[in-house]
């Protein structure tokens, strides 16, 4: 079996008692080839930081194959909304009113609602992108109510040089105040200790693909 596959079965083995935890194979970077044997093998979720760079893996990859679920994990520019139609699915990363306005104006005239995590910056880390939580009840009734997104959940990325326990069990808090369903949280490093806390999605990359060079 190829060794792709052995690290996905080796990952959902580990988080077998998790039900509710999803894996999104994050295959930014990875070309075509290490991506096939995961969609011959049935795996339908796949994440992408790049646009530019998704637009010329996945149009043929989703004609082939049936049911694929794209992810936008990374930084969204405003000028690069335009892009994700039709391709993507699901973006984790809002984090302001002008990026939700746009994708409002996008969804109209593409006639597609993409799934949308809230990115929330629970440690006020000025080099990482998300709201703060200061500023997350407004961002989630302007994206509901005046663009009506459809939100489903909150994202995070925790500091690496901290306990990341406390915050999987913040963002989870937070996500029961709005009454959402669905947890974007937990990378390679520590989706173990995500799915304890209740993740739903799961996005891993080098623990499936290995190293990016």
């Amino acid at each position: 079996m190829h060794k792709i596959i052995n690290n996905l079965d080796h990952i959902k083995k580990k988080i077998a008692n998790y039900h509710k935890a999803k894996i999104i194979a994050v295959s930014k970077t990875f070309p075509t080839e290490n991506i096939l044997p995961l969609l011959d093998y049935g795996h339908k979720d796949f994440g992408e930081n790049k646009i530019q760079e998704a637009i010329k893996k996945w149009p043929k990859l989703k004609d082939r194959y049936n049911d694929i679920k794209l992810h936008m994990i990374g930084k969204l520019q405003t000028n690069k909304v335009k892009y994700l139609f039709p391709h993507f699915d699901y973006v984790h990363s809002l984090d302001s009113t002008k990026l939700a306005e746009k994708i409002s104006k996008e969804e109209i005239k593409n006639k597609k609602k993409l799934k949308i995590f809230i990115q929330v910056n629970l440690a006020k880390e000025e080099n990482k992108n998300g709201v703060s939580i200061n500023d997350l009840s407004n961002l989630y009734e302007q994206s509901v109510k005046e663009f009506n997104l459809n939100i489903i959940g909150l994202m995070c990325i925790p500091p690496n040089n901290l306990p990341v326990s406390n915050f999987f069990k913040e963002l989870k808090d937070l996500n029961s105040k709005f009454n959402l369903i669905e947890l974007s949280m937990g990378m390679s490093q520590d989706y173990l200790e995500a799915a304890n806390a209740g993740a739903t999605y799961l996005r891993i990359g080098s623990g499936i693909f290995g190293s990016r060079i």
